[in-house]
């Protein structure tokens, strides 16, 4: 295996069954330790349990303590596993991205700390690359590479292995993704995540407040492939005063409305559509001893929407680069 950030899940070894002694625990990502409610929920179950990922190497558990809890609560010996074999680092992807994708998923500070140690280990790592690992919106990796400082690094691996130079044009996108997840940010704080001057980020920014593409007509040419510049238009970031002409613009477009992902879309932009001072009366309302919970779920959905947002902007960029 290399140090290159994939989206492909690597080789196991086939399944076998060790003695539950020969296992030791490993350095999970859940800061919390295990769930005992979880375990016992497991332990009840009558079904097998999926065999678990241990490090070949030390015999550390990777993925599965609370399945292995389980199979010490129901009295058994044994247990299946699976060997993964891999350096340390390798070994903590592995347990993060597992523990994202099924199980009992982490929470937002847990995630949020395995992003950091990724960037501290692998700098040059795209902001994309660790979201895909950590289960975090990129603009949140790039919040966190700014407070570790990890932002200097001549090149950046993306989720395809292959490193590219942190060009001017990446800055710029790196500076729109982390004004997009952070909008209060200073330009100072935004220069510092996508590691560009602090001008550039004033630039970046006051592009975004007028509605223009954040990359210079000949950064985006390039991207594009294209043999002359050409400008794109980007959505604007619109006044709250024509947030609900917008919804009446999309309510009103039969395309819209009479189709079923289209009407599921409505009712959750219909949700969304209070004002500031309603949503100060909702967090206020939430029980202090939920407010962590809370907080996590609300990062969870907005980070879900910015992807949203960034996944229409891709597609207008390539239709209308199509069309030029």
């Amino acid at each position: 295996m290399t140090s290159q950030p994939t989206v492909e899940s690597p080789a196991l070894g086939p399944v076998r069954t060790v003695r539950i002694a020969e296992l030791k625990p490993g350095a999970s990502p859940r800061s919390g330790g295990q769930v005992a409610q979880y375990v016992r929920l497991l332990a009840e179950a009558e079904s097998d349990l999926p065999p678990i990922i241990v490090d070949a190497a030390t015999m550390r558990v990777i993925d599965g303590m609370h399945r292995l809890r389980a199979a010490t609560a129901r009295g058994e010996d044994t247990i299946e596993v699976r060997l993964f074999e891999g350096s340390p680092f390798e070994v903590f992807v592995f347990a993060v991205r597992a523990n994202v994708e099924h199980g009992l998923p982490l929470s937002l500070k847990d995630r949020s700390t395995a992003a950091e140690r990724i960037i501290r280990w692998r700098p040059e790592w795209s902001d994309r690359a660790i979201a895909s690992v950590a289960g975090l919106a990129s603009g949140t990796v790039a919040a966190i590479r700014a407070r570790t400082g990890k932002t200097t690094a001549p090149i950046r691996i993306g989720l395809d292995g292959k490193a590219r130079p942190v060009s001017g044009a990446e800055g710029r996108r790196s500076a729109y993704e982390f004004m997009v997840g952070n909008p209060g940010a200073s330009l100072r704080a935004i220069a510092k995540a996508a590691g560009i001057s602090v001008g550039t980020a004033r630039d970046v920014r006051e592009r975004l407040r007028r509605g223009e593409d954040p990359l210079l007509p000949k950064q985006r040419a390039e991207l594009m492939g294209a043999a002359e510049p050409v400008v794109l238009p980007v959505p604007s970031l619109r006044p709250v005063a024509d947030r609900r002409a917008a919804l009446d613009a999309l309510r009103n477009d039969p395309s819209v409305r009479y189709a079923i992902l289209g009407r599921m879309l409505l009712r959750l932009l219909d949700v969304h559509a209070i004002g500031p001072a309603e949503w100060q009366r909702l967090a206020d309302a939430v029980p202090i001893h939920h407010a962590e919970m809370m907080s996590d779920l609300a990062h969870e959905y907005a980070g879900a929407w910015r992807e949203f947002a960034e996944h229409l902007r891709r597609r207008r960029t390539t239709a209308a680069a199509q069309k030029s």
